[in-house]
């Protein structure tokens, strides 16, 4: 939940008469991902966001699974997804489950043909390569390398990159994307402990109204399924919104890491959580000061969790043969820990530049056929000396 946010023009009381210029009534819409129990945005429609026009066929772009129960480590070459020009054609499914579907993407071209909605999913956008803009009914967000990008189920939006090779790590999840418990007072705000402040979220700016009648199309994606629904209004006409839920931007060169005189297990990297799944960051940072510690982390058995690391940029002391866009999967069940010769080699190292995204699950993930076509063979067998 970020903090509560204004923009635009808006009634002075909620749910009250609201008038244009002409003295017809503006059109209120209550915004929210968990119906009217939690947080919310109201917002102001020049058009009631209602009118639908026509519909089109819709198209199954389910995840194909191709492995549904596995016990091993996996490696996949992140980067030898193919770009895409179309934004969601580019978008590839490589570890899913009931909680959450984890995406590649490289889009090679804007999303300005049409608008997106995913009516399931709240999205966790990593920038990887490229910057741009995403464009909300909520205003602009300008995006860059490292940002995180969180835009709640149903937002309507589209992409405007200002570069051609883009690549994108995306996390959609099943139930709304939050700030950790730990990092938060009984009141919602922040806590002097958190590695991030209110500051370092990015809300929404530069709102502009589009008052355009027409034929607008916004592809939604509901339960596996893109719907084409065209609408007679502009999806951007909103005139002014308030509230706790919108999209906001968050860059992981704002995370402030939380180190200590030994090893600092992974919770502390922590950045976000929902429901049977937590994300981390690991970026650059100070080594552990105790004069006997070791930097490299320990072995540790998966129990109750699958992880998945992204390897973003830098050097990973404890992995060999690390590539930018790099995923791992550890799943539940065996044990993982630095590769062979990274523990003696860490001793003595003051610092890592390391930039990674983790997100470790409580359900198995399952992989979709595009995973298994960039898998890196050999991965489970790399700990042998």
């Amino acid at each position: 939940m970020p903090y509560y946010y204004s923009l635009g023009q808006k009634p002075q009381k909620r749910h009250t008469q609201f008038r244009k210029p002409d003295g017809s009534l503006y059109s209120e819409e209550l915004f929210s991902t968990e119906g009217f129990s939690n947080d919310y945005s109201l917002l102001y429609h020049v058009y009631p966001p209602t009118q639908i026009i026509r519909t089109e066929n819709p198209v199954d772009v389910a995840p194909r699974i191709a492995e549904e129960k596995m016990l091993k480590h996996r490696s996949f070459e992140g980067f030898n997804i193919k770009p895409a020009a179309d934004f969601l054609e580019s978008r590839i499914p490589v570890l899913v489950n009931n909680d959450v579907h984890i995406v590649l993407a490289s889009p090679q071209k804007s999303l300005l043909d049409y608008y997106y909605k995913n009516a399931d999913a709240d999205e966790l956008i990593f920038v990887h390569e490229g910057t741009g803009t995403l464009k909300t009914m909520y205003g602009d967000l300008p995006f860059s390398y490292g940002d995180y990008l969180i835009i709640p189920r149903g937002t309507i939006y589209q992409v405007d990159f200002n570069t051609a090779h883009n690549r994108l790590f995306i996390v959609e999840s099943f139930s709304p994307i939050r700030f950790p418990r730990k990092y938060l007072s009984k009141y919602g705000q922040l806590l002097e402990h958190s590695p991030y402040f209110e500051r370092d979220l990015r809300p929404p700016q530069n709102l502009q109204t589009h008052t355009e009648k027409g034929d607008f199309l916004v592809r939604t994606k509901k339960k596996g399924v893109l719907y084409n629904i065209h609408y007679a209004g502009h999806p951007f006409d909103v005139i002014g919104w308030d509230g706790c839920c919108y999209p906001y931007a968050f860059s992981i060169h704002d995370f402030e890491p939380i180190t200590g005189r030994v090893h600092q297990p992974p919770p502390v990297h922590q950045t976000f959580e929902a429901n049977n799944f937590v994300v981390c960051s690991f970026v650059p940072r100070l080594f552990d000061y105790h004069p006997l510690s070791i930097p490299a982390p320990y072995n540790h058995s998966n129990i109750d969790s699958d992880e998945v690391l992204y390897y973003v940029d830098g050097d990973f002391m404890s992995r060999k043969n690390v590539t930018r866009g790099m995923i791992t999967l550890h799943p539940a069940g065996i044990p993982h820990g630095p590769h062979p010769g990274t523990v003696e080699k860490s001793i003595g190292a003051k610092e890592t530049k390391e930039l990674a995204v983790m997100v470790d699950t409580f359900h198995p993930l399952m992989l979709t056929q595009q995973a298994i076509e960039i898998e890196k063979p050999g991965y489970t067998e790399s700990w042998i000396e």
